[in-house]
């Protein structure tokens, strides 16, 4: 089976058009992000950086990754990402996502995304593949989840984790919203991040998201874990 076909519930399942003004606002977790909010408007464009490090244990390496995000249609996007360990480039990543549409008359929203990676160390590529489902609770509350497979290698033989990514939200204000992102990968190699984190708004194209949580995997104790992303629209 060709690593394909994890790509095709883009064009199988696409559904009518979002309307930019009836989807709902749902801010995007600070550390497993959507390639753009669900609903995108074509023409949408944003460039992005994560940093990440551990603040204990040997591992103390900077994880950073420059990102460009792009809607080349309404309700499709495409994302092209550089993962660094320090200064050196370790992956080649490819995202793309669709929205499905509305539901919970208007509240709710879902879609998919596909990750493609290219492991300059092991080359080899793996894909990953995400129901994403976004709801808004509340005038201040909402939550986005996604569900997937991942580590999908490209005989399609390799099935080796569950991804879960839940995010719950609260809205402070117009321009700070508050939220608590877990981050699970169940597999042959587990890991749990649980983080914390603030959204700020700095203009109306600029934003800060800023977090501590913590992070454990197989056979390791909780570390304390520190992660900020800078977003420009453009």
């Amino acid at each position: 089976m060709s690593r394909g076909w994890l790509a095709l519930p883009l064009l199988a399942l696409l559904p009518t058009a979002v309307a930019a003004k009836d989807a709902p606002a749902i801010a995007e977790p600070m550390v497993f992000d959507l390639v753009r909010p669900l609903g995108a408007r074509r023409g949408e464009l944003e460039v992005n950086a994560l940093a990440q490090r551990d603040l204990s244990g040997a591992h103390r390496t900077v994880e950073w990754a420059p990102e460009i995000e792009y809607a080349f249609a309404d309700n499709l996007a495409v994302e092209l990402e550089l993962p660094f360990e320090n200064r050196s480039v370790t992956d080649y990543k490819l995202g793309l996502q669709g929205t499905f549409g509305l539901f919970d008359r208007g509240r709710g929203i879902h879609g998919v995304q596909y990750l493609g990676l290219w492991n300059r160390v092991e080359r080899r590529y793996q894909s990953s593949l995400l129901y994403v489902v976004g709801h808004r609770h509340g005038p201040r509350t909402s939550t986005l989840t996604m569900v997937g497979v991942g580590d999908v290698g490209a005989g399609g033989a390799e099935t080796r984790a569950l991804l879960i990514n839940h995010t719950s939200f609260y809205d402070i204000a117009a321009a700070s919203t508050a939220g608590v992102e877990v981050n699970m990968r169940i597999g042959r190699d587990r890991s749990t991040l649980v983080m914390p984190q603030l959204q700020q708004g700095l203009t109306a194209r600029i934003q800060i998201q800023a977090g501590i949580g913590a992070q454990r995997g197989t056979g390791s104790a909780w570390r304390p874990r520190a992660g900020v992303r800078l977003v420009q629209q453009l």
